[in-house]
């Protein structure tokens, strides 16, 4: 997405110390976001409307730096998401919107239990859109310098929408972050993917479950989805596995993976189909292993956290009448933020050079850590386990 230097985010990165706006200088940036909104050809009265009385709200910012994909162990995440409730709900509607959903695979090439999956995930398939105010939660980031150029836009396309379509502030209600409906999309999605379905001359992600479908199923296609491909699957490792190859960067065949003695979670060989494929452990080597496809790629695009995107697929799959994981999630703790930037400064004062601690474990970071446990002998799946802290000195 083309970046936008807003003339708010540079008072606001150079003048105030913290990384949240003072509540007294959000005026200052409010103008600065409606003269960019009027040069990007929202009209004087929209304008007006979407932000003569727009609030700060604090508890977006607090949200923002707690999200549960970086916050939350893979079993306190998991276990929330993919629920019986989520999955009998979602054969019920399944079968409800039967002919709807079998029209959009068709058309777009989305199986049907993953649309409901999305759904699920999402809203609860339409249950809880979010109650937070959209012009005010994208208001407050673009004046937060963290990400105001991403949610300048983001506001500024909202408020095209709500020229376009006539919403009123009421109506346009969503998540912290500012998505919106059914499927919750954040505003330049809806912009460019939302499709009128039922024909009504609108695109209504808010109330129209046609049209919310459609628009997931034009969006995960137009983000690449891989007709007739699954998303991935659970599978079960071999004892002696070593975990070099390991995580998103690191792609193989099936053939190569079903060579290293990986097989289907209950035992049997994997099929080995021209497919690439990466292997995740999202709570280490003690909890389910997965494979993850192309379309688990598609997903992420979606959002960008390996949890949703194999709690989304493994949804599907149970929707679609699949088992439950052959292995369970292990209880952990919530590991801090502050412990996580211990770690990832303990491994940079070891020479592991896995970047700034910012207490999120990306790809550099679990890189590093592979690599310092290997070196004292631990299971290099490049997990943050007590064994890891303890070895590294870190209470």
């Amino acid at each position: 997405m083309k970046k936008l230097l807003t003339f708010a985010s540079l008072i606001l990165a150079t003048c105030l110390p913290s990384l949240s706006v003072l509540a007294q200088d959000f005026d200052t940036c409010v103008s600065a976001l409606k003269q960019k909104a009027l040069a990007a050809g929202v009209s004087s009265k929209t304008v007006e409307e979407g932000l003569g009385q727009v609030k700060y709200v604090a508890r977006v910012i607090e949200l923002d730096k707690k999200q549960p994909e970086f916050s939350q162990t893979f079993d306190n995440y998991f276990s929330k998401r993919v629920t019986d409730w989520r999955v009998q709900e979602g054969r019920r509607l399944l079968k409800q919107h039967g002919p709807l959903l079998h029209k959009l695979q068709q058309e777009y090439g989305i199986p049907p239990q993953y649309l409901v999956a999305f759904w699920g995930l999402e809203t609860n398939f339409g249950s809880y859109k979010g109650k937070m105010p959209v012009i005010d939660s994208l208001t407050t980031l673009a004046c937060d310098p963290r990400r105001s150029d991403y949610f300048t836009g983001e506001l500024i396309q909202a408020l095209k929408l709500k020229e376009a379509y006539q919403f009123d502030n009421a109506q346009m209600q969503g998540s912290w972050a500012g998505a919106m409906g059914h499927t919750q999309f954040m505003p330049s999605a809806y912009a460019k993917y939302a499709v009128d379905a039922d024909g009504d001359g609108k695109a209504d992600l808010f109330n129209s479950t046609e049209d919310a479908l459609s628009s997931a199923a034009n969006f995960l296609n137009n983000l690449g989805w891989m007709r007739n491909e699954r998303w991935g699957r659970e599978v079960s490792l071999p004892k002696d596995y070593d975990y070099r190859h390991l995580g998103r960067n690191d792609k193989q065949s099936l053939t190569i993976w079903a060579g290293l003695g990986i097989t289907q979670a209950n035992g049997r060989a994997l099929s080995t189909p021209d497919m690439q494929a990466a292997l995740y452990l999202p709570a280490g080597h003690t909890g389910p292993a997965f494979l993850g496809y192309g379309n688990f790629d598609v997903i992420m695009r979606w959002n960008r956290s390996e949890f949703y995107a194999i709690a989304v697929g493994h949804l599907a799959d149970r929707i679609n009448g699949g088992a439950r994981l052959h292995v369970a999630p292990p209880k952990h703790d919530n590991i801090s933020r502050a412990k996580l930037k211990q770690l990832q400064a303990k491994l940079n004062e070891k020479g592991y050079e896995v970047g700034k601690p910012d207490g999120v474990l990306g790809v550099n970071s679990r890189a590093g850590l592979q690599a310092f446990q290997r070196s004292v002998g631990l299971v290099a799946d490049g997990f943050p386990s007590d064994e890891t802290f303890s070895a590294l000195g870190i209470k």
